[in-house]
């Protein structure tokens, strides 16, 4: 990737939306190569995918929780259960294994307290080899990101 994908790239973060021919003119490119650049960008998975960002609030499900996880077993089979597990579960937002004094970091978004003690009682508990969770609940989001750094 050379510095105009870059530029490409950072347009796309910003507005998905952007037609070829303004990414086109915002890059110094015409509208040709650019499509092209786009076009090989996606194939090579670079660029995975365009969704549209929806306000937590608008859709209900503002609240959010940090779960940490601690599993009773961490082996290679164990871990890939835990994993399918909790990409199946719709109120998981993010899951990340972690290194240190428990395994995983959830964030979990619901509508509000009740709901995600629904979550936890009847899905993330339920995880294959869950041995124990302890729960943060989020009092303010600061910053929430959905761009990566370019």
């Amino acid at each position: 990737m050379d510095r105009i994908d870059l530029k490409i790239l950072d347009e796309l973060q910003r507005d998905a939306r952007l037609s070829v021919v303004e990414i086109s003119r915002r890059v110094g490119l015409t509208k040709t190569p650019c499509a092209e650049r786009i076009r090989r960008l996606e194939k090579s998975g670079v660029i995975r995918g365009y969704h549209a960002e929806l306000d937590p609030e608008a859709m209900d499900v503002s609240h959010v929780v940090m779960v940490q996880v601690l599993l009773t077993s961490t082996t290679a089979q164990d871990l890939k259960r835990f994993n399918e597990g909790a990409r199946k579960i719709p109120e998981i937002e993010s899951c990340h294994m972690i290194a240190g004094d428990f395994d995983y970091l959830l964030k979990v978004r619901t509508r509000d307290i009740a709901a995600y003690r629904q979550v936890m009682g009847d899905k993330i508990s339920e995880l294959p080899c869950v041995r124990q969770t302890h729960t943060y609940v989020v009092m303010e989001v600061v910053k929430d990101a959905h761009t990566l750094p370019i």
